[in-house]
């Protein structure tokens, strides 16, 4: 203001650059302008949000994700001095999903913890005590790990020498680092179907149950202890509402804005290259596949190549299906168990491929927004669990994989569900790779199939130029909404 007073220039704004308009990109655009800097966001897609999307399909609305941590989105607005409610608006949900076993057996998990406890006891023949025992040890695990390992880098030495790190080392046993979900799953429940239905959060973070440690036992605690929740609009509408925010405090998104290359000089990043055009920036964040940032955009820097070849998480089958009737005894979250569920994980993890009786999730969105389908019918997000993509035969797997979950779900709903499905789209490692630069596909970056797996990702900055940053799903803390908004944070954070 002085120097605008006294007729001498103003200083620079400073220019940063983010490539890609996923949640994590939106995310670290609010926090760069926040602090002052000019922000474009450069997307090869013409639409924002990554996997955070949605489409329509002959009259129905096609869009899906658990919704939990929901203040990390408020966070957000409130940092811009804004209400987010003028925004952005959600509802706590009274129950979380309902699983179905090809036996007959159902259950619905209530977000009341109480009520869970008794359903499950009741449905399942699992004491009650021993469900609420697990989420008080969720609570603690989280408790443990949240501002140690989730709000900060792993890779500064300075988030080892604090008081949350002093309360993490004091607590380090209660993690269960050295032993893996399923084996203390079932040292908690007496009940093969208890310890399926909370093996499966393993599948959060596309790892297996059978390796991944049994910290990730904390995931429970989002869902039952804090709650699930759902955006009055949608899931996309966390999208849309952070974009609208982004671009009131002035952000510029690019649509259509292939990132080339990232030019480099010394130890500093120097700008960007979009087609044959060069523009110059002080500060870049890449919410681009940390592998494909390096392979694609900066083959000559330096190869964190052990960090590069970790094995990759899961990735996902999906089948979006318009059917014409509604289903009572579905809800919004709905699953469908394997029989064998070790079986499933072996065929996805072990032999890369996709098992004869998979595990079966459908989100349908209309149970609480009505007009994502048309009357008396139901927009369905059908999804397996599918190994990353390594050349598989992924046309047969398709169909193959399609006659299974029809047979299952005809068998469970008691219907003729091909003569029901009026439209349907697909979506598979493949398209998911190449829609949204996924290494191999993979809905999460690294799998996190070891007691170190949080210290292999990547970090949130580069050793090399020390104005590149990264966020998203596929570095620290990892995938998944409030990871990678939290990822934008730590990130953001780090820059000086």
């Amino acid at each position: 203001m002085y120097a605008s007073l006294l007729g001498l220039p103003l200083p620079k704004m400073k220019k940063a650059a983010i490539i890609g308009a996923g949640i994590a990109g939106i995310a670290s655009s609010i926090r760069l302008t926040v602090r002052g800097y000019e922000v474009h966001v450069f997307e090869a897609n013409a639409y924002p949000g990554g996997k955070l999307s949605s489409f329509e399909l002959n009259g129905y609305r096609f869009d899906a994700a658990l919704f939990t941590l929901p203040h990390l989105v408020d966070e957000l607005f409130a940092l811009a001095g804004k209400s987010p409610k003028d925004y952005f608006d959600y509802i706590r949900l009274d129950e979380t999903c309902r699983y179905f076993w090809d036996d007959g057996t159902r259950l619905t998990a209530h977000t009341d913890r109480r009520a869970f406890a008794q359903e499950i006891e009741e449905q399942l023949g699992e004491p009650a005590q021993n469900l609420l025992n697990h989420l008080a040890d969720s609570a603690v695990k989280y408790d443990v790990t949240e501002k140690l390992f989730l709000h900060r880098s792993l890779h500064k030495i300075s988030t080892y020498f604090n008081r949350d790190a002093l309360k993490g080392y004091l607590n380090l046993h209660r993690l269960e680092a050295f032993t893996n979900m399923n084996r203390a799953n079932e040292r908690r429940f007496k009940t093969d179907k208890a310890v399926q239905l909370f093996n499966r959060y393993a599948t959060y973070n596309g790892s297996d149950p059978y390796q991944t440690p049994a910290t990730m036992n904390i995931i429970p605690h989002l869902e039952y202890n804090i709650g699930a929740f759902f955006p009055k609009k949608g899931m996309v509408h966390i999208t849309d509402s952070l974009v609208n925010l982004a671009e009131e405090l002035g952000v510029k998104f690019h649509f259509n804005a292939r990132v080339t290359a990232i030019e480099t000089q010394q130890n500093r990043v120097t700008g960007l290259k979009i087609g044959s055009e060069v523009r110059p920036y002080d500060l870049l964040i890449s919410n681009m596949d940390v592998v494909n940032t390096f392979g694609k955009l900066l083959p000559k820097a330096k190869q964190p190549t052990r960090i590069l070849r970790q094995p990759k998480s899961s990735s996902a089958l999906i089948f979006y299906w318009g059917v014409k009737r509604s289903f009572s005894q579905l809800g919004l979250h709905n699953i469908f168990f394997s029989n064998d569920y070790r079986a499933e994980f072996e065929h996805l993890f072990q032999r890369q491929t996709l098992y004869h009786d998979p595990t079966v999730y459908i989100n349908v969105t209309s149970k609480h927004k009505p007009d994502d389908a048309p009357q008396e019918a139901e927009n369905w997000f059908v999804m397996v669990n599918a190994p990353n993509n390594n050349g598989q035969d992924w046309d047969g797997l398709i169909n193959e994989t399609r006659q299974n979950i029809i047979q299952k779900l005809n068998r469970n709903l008691g219907v003729n569900l091909s003569e029901l499905i009026e439209c349907e789209a697909i979506l598979d490692p493949r398209s998911i790779e190449s829609k949204t630069s996924s290494s191999q596909g993979a809905l999460y970056g690294n799998s996190s199939n070891n007691r170190f797996a949080a210290f292999l990702r990547h970090a949130n900055f580069s050793r090399e130029f020390d104005n590149l940053f990264f966020v998203g799903g596929s570095v620290h803390p990892g995938g998944g909404i409030p990871l990678a908004i939290l990822s934008a944070k730590i990130a953001t954070d780090l820059v000086k």
